[in-house]
């Protein structure tokens, strides 16, 4: 948990705060206490949303449908104001980690413990499929552990089943990638038997420390999820049955939530298994420290005030500074992105970027395999492809495919954002910088690019005449992404430029689309080649660092 900021309220409605717990796309989350002493988690959404009225409406409709989730395995809503000029919800305060947290930590839960997780998680679905909901977004980070037991979190992205559209999306998929069911995927109406499978992946986090399906990139992930066995080596033979039926890709033959409890605590209930001790001997030490220290927390002054001090109380020993500050509290409402590979380390562990102004390209990951839509994880369009996972070997792994170019293409890694000096067939000075955009880069550019993941795409951007700093270039990134458009089209600055090669920086600006458009990045390099042609090479990881040959047109 993160000290009180000057910037922060010292209570939320009747909540008085104790620190923050995080922070994501769609505001920041408090650990709060109530007038009677309860602790609570306050989630405070971001006061330019609140302007938002299509945001307000979904979060008061995110609200509803949490209030009606109950049962001894979720969180409940224990307050709400979503008609507060900065609407509000405060939710039960679990004192433990989540899953991927607590397995990155110590290892893969013993088999009696993924048994109890399992129990609990199904007895809770079955409560919330009852209730006419369907969560949409299990995975791990969502699944927190205290000594009580698993408790499922998060129900922002959870909608009425029969709703007649989709309150985060307007078509799009939602879902984290390698825990999103086949028919998430591929765009089909996802029912309760979409939250069994991502249970099934769950469970084999659980017991092997690593989801059922394998990637660096959502494109090769969601590829595997509708096409691929899941990889299950490593979970015991019975509970990798269990798992096995939960991940059929038809999810007419999933069992059911009842069934699957009855599967994982044959005879008995999940309270039962958890009564005798659900897990790991350290793990449990650790809850149980951290929730005597919870008792004596005391709000931190914000840096600069009286009384104020370095750290967070209860944190010295590392307790609440490692397990205070879930990541899925901080990420309420529609998923982070389709461009994470998976919900796991370590990923899982990335910090959530603070909310700001950015602006980025269209980044969005994939390709339509097969009728799958995997949305272009290149510069611009979204493209439908034959097939995936079905390139030559020199496009998958991280190395780079090296240039196809002449000897001015760049020679250092692109990972780096600092200028680089082009390479030669002998050894020579680096090339001069100048102070503007060369006139033989003006014009419009356009070919075919491919990531290092072999997933195709294309860029068309029209560069300008302009000094280092300026913005001299835009590209045209319109995603058709399940029948929804998104313009994720944005402007890129001159970093630097010599007479043969440019870099340009694409972050900064707002992003109108998260989770769709990318962030950018601040190292897209261009090479002219001998052959006239523009040598693109990008450096977005999360896009897969797009490179490819462009051609000048319109003569």
């Amino acid at each position: 948990m993160q000290p009180l900021q000057a910037n922060d309220p010292p209570a939320i409605g009747p909540y008085r705060l104790l620190g923050r717990l995080g922070s994501g796309g769609m505001g920041r989350v408090y650990l709060g206490r109530s007038p009677g002493g309860r602790t609570v988690a306050v989630k405070v959404v971001r006061s330019e949303l609140a302007d938002d009225l299509e945001f307000r409406t979904r979060f008061q409709r995110e609200v509803d449908a949490a209030r009606r989730v109950g049962g001894a395995w979720s969180a409940p809503v224990l307050d709400a104001d979503t008609d507060s000029p900065v609407p509000w919800v405060a939710t039960r305060y679990v004192a433990g980690p989540a899953l991927s947290e607590a397995v990155t930590t110590f290892g893969p839960l013993p088999a009696e413990g993924v048994r109890a997780l399992g129990a609990g998680l199904a007895e809770a679905l079955e409560a919330v499929h009852g209730r006419g909901l369907v969560h949409r977004d299990i995975k791990p980070s969502n699944v927190l552990l205290s000594l009580d037991g698993p408790v499922l979190i998060d129900f922002g992205i959870a909608r009425a089943m029969d709703a007649t559209a989709a309150l985060t999306g307007k078509g799009a998929v939602v879902g984290s990638p390698g825990y999103m069911a086949p028919e998430q995927v591929t765009g089909r109406p996802a029912g309760p038997a979409a939250d069994i499978f991502a249970l099934g992946a769950v469970l084999a986090f659980a017991a092997t420390g690593r989801g059922p399906f394998s990637g660096d990139s959502a494109a090769v992930l969601l590829y595997k999820v509708a096409h691929e066995e899941p990889e299950l080596d490593g979970m015991p033979d019975e509970l990798r049955r269990i798992a096995e039926s939960c991940l059929a890709k038809d999810p007419s033959v999933r069992p059911t939530p009842r069934q699957v409890a009855e599967l994982l605590a044959p005879g008995s209930e999940a309270a039962s298994m958890v009564r005798a001790g659900w897990l790991p001997a350290p793990l449990t030490e650790r809850l149980g420290r951290q929730a005597v220290e919870l008792l004596d927390l005391e709000p931190t002054p914000p840096p600069g005030t009286p009384g104020s001090a370095t750290g967070t109380p209860g944190a010295t020993n590392g307790s609440h500074g490692t397990y205070g500050s879930h990541p899925s509290y901080g990420t309420f409402g529609p998923p982070p992105s389709l461009t994470e590979p998976q919900d796991a380390p370590p990923f899982a562990a990335t910090p959530t970027p603070a909310p700001g102004p950015r602006r980025g390209r269209s980044r969005v990951a994939a390709a339509v395999a097969t009728g799958i839509l995997l949305v272009a994880a290149a510069v611009t369009l979204a493209i439908v492809l034959p097939g995936l996972g079905d390139g030559s070997d020199e496009a998958k792994g991280g190395e780079r495919t090296p240039s196809r170019g002449a000897s001015t293409a760049p020679s250092t890694s692109t990972s780096s954002s600092t200028s680089a000096s082009p390479a030669s067939s002998s050894p020579s000075a680096p090339e001069p910088k100048v102070p503007e955009l060369p006139k033989a880069f003006v014009g419009t550019w356009k070919g075919d690019t491919v990531t290092a993941h072999g997933v195709p795409g294309t860029l068309e951007i029209t560069l300008r005449e302009g000094k280092v700093g300026a913005v001299v270039g835009r590209d045209k990134s319109v995603l058709d992404l399940l029948g929804q458009t998104y313009d994720c089209s944005g402007d890129w600055k001159l970093a630097e430029a010599t007479a043969k090669s440019i870099v340009l920086d694409t972050s900064g600006g707002t992003n109108p689309h998260p989770g769709v458009c990318s962030d950018g990045s601040t190292n897209e390099r261009f090479t002219l080649e001998d052959d006239g042609s523009l040598h693109y090479r990008s450096g977005d990881s999360l896009a897969g660092q797009p490179e490819g040959d462009l051609r000048k047109q319109g003569g």
